[in-house]
């Protein structure tokens, strides 16, 4: 018999010190959202099934808990993923003309771990601008994406950038099964070589040649003029990696600190995306801290398509290459009933100070917080002083 306390695989509780670090990282962004002009949704967790997983693909749907609605006998879903709700809620709920930008932050559930130690219940930020398909938008949601990262202390990023609309060149006139095509993702992404000889067989020669090329297309921004001379030549290629050296032009200009990078056989959600993508790596860490790009199509299964991108990241991930928070000075103080006392607390408090009343039998000061003063009585006052 298990142990009651005990929980399951991969969910875990925050304690005080990171809880706090996570609120703060939290409040810093979305508080840096909203001077970008983003607003706060909030979607739920629970949605009927179909709502939940229209148009996702079927990574999602694999990734997503279900079960039964005792109210109406339907099948709900627990989000994995915030993206297609406030997409849904662009598109339904507010319905306006025009560029929309939101932001959101809450609790995602994924029934297997995206890593051998990532957590099941994310919590995921993110941000989306609707309605603006120029690379303005594009580059606006990165800059607000490093500019978070950049808040949070993280040293160093390293974004990677790709484009979806590369391989649709490539694979531009071949007819391809979808099992097949998930396949050649797949392979892109572990840069198997032998494994892209296999299921180009029956591609043209234009075509598999494009795509063997792929895996060696990855490093600096010397990186596209290979591209140009390796691929075919293609509307969509060209103007893909226009669109790459004009992100990564600006980016090198205004975070001169961010390493720049290309990997045009990156292709994580490939399904999902139509345009510029790209991951953020923090150094010392394999798994990108944060991806976004643009998913055009995202809004279509509501009715509505409009231009889209965005980008999402887990905090409880973001905290473990994040500067490490200083700790917070506090005032100490004696657990009394003098009336005294307790107005000098609460003025303190009211003044945005940390007080930490030490209760009868307890001395403990709070493990968080430096108490680097007390409130003690001296000639019939309570005063400051320092320890």
């Amino acid at each position: 018999m298990s142990s009651a306390w005990l929980l399951p695989e991969h969910i875990a509780d925050v304690l005080p010190a990171e809880a706090r670090h996570i609120e703060e990282l939290r409040r810093a962004w979305l508080e840096m959202a909203r001077g970008y002009g983003f607003e706060l949704v909030m979607p739920p967790m629970l949605e009927h099934l179909d709502s939940l997983l229209t148009g996702t693909g079927h990574e999602l749907d694999l990734r997503t808990f279900k079960l039964v609605d005792q109210l109406s006998g339907r099948t709900l879903g627990v989000r994995a993923d915030s993206t297609p709700q406030v997409a849904r809620i662009d598109a339904h709920l507010l319905n306006r003309q025009g560029v929309t930008r939101l932001c959101y932050c809450g609790p995602v559930l994924h029934t297997q771990p995206q890593g051998p130690r990532a957590s099941r219940e994310p919590l995921q930020l993110g941000a989306e601008i609707y309605g603006h398909a120029g690379l303005e938008a594009d580059l606006e949601v990165q800059e607000l994406a490093l500019d978070g990262l950049r808040a949070a202390g993280v040293a160093g990023p390293v974004l990677d950038l790709a484009d979806a609309r590369v391989l649709r060149g490539v694979m531009a006139g071949q007819s391809v099964p979808q099992a097949q095509m998930d396949d050649i993702v797949s392979a892109l992404a572990a840069k198997d070589r032998a494994r892209l000889q296999a299921l180009g067989a029956g591609l043209s020669d234009t075509s598999r040649a494009g795509l063997l090329a792929l895996p060696d297309l990855y490093g600096n921004h010397e990186i596209l003029a290979v591209a140009r001379s390796r691929l075919p030549g293609s509307p969509l290629i060209d103007a893909a990696l226009a669109d790459l050296a004009w992100i990564a032009r600006h980016v090198a200009k205004a975070y001169p600190e961010v390493q720049v990078g290309f990997d045009l056989s990156d292709l994580g959600g490939y399904a999902y995306y139509s345009g510029t993508r790209y991951a953020v790596y923090a150094p010392g860490s394999a798994d990108a801290v944060l991806r976004g790009g643009r998913y055009d199509e995202v809004g279509a299964v509501f009715g509505r398509n409009r231009p889209a991108v965005g980008f999402s990241t887990d905090l409880k991930a973001l905290v473990a290459c994040a500067a490490a928070p200083t700790r917070r000075t506090a005032v100490r103080a004696p657990w009394s009933e003098d009336a005294g006392l307790r107005a000098a607390v609460r003025r303190l408090r009211e003044q945005g100070e940390i007080v930490v009343c030490v209760l009868p039998g307890h001395e403990h000061e709070g493990e968080e917080f430096d108490c680097d003063r007390e409130l003690v009585a001296v000639g019939g006052q309570w005063v400051l002083r320092s320890l």
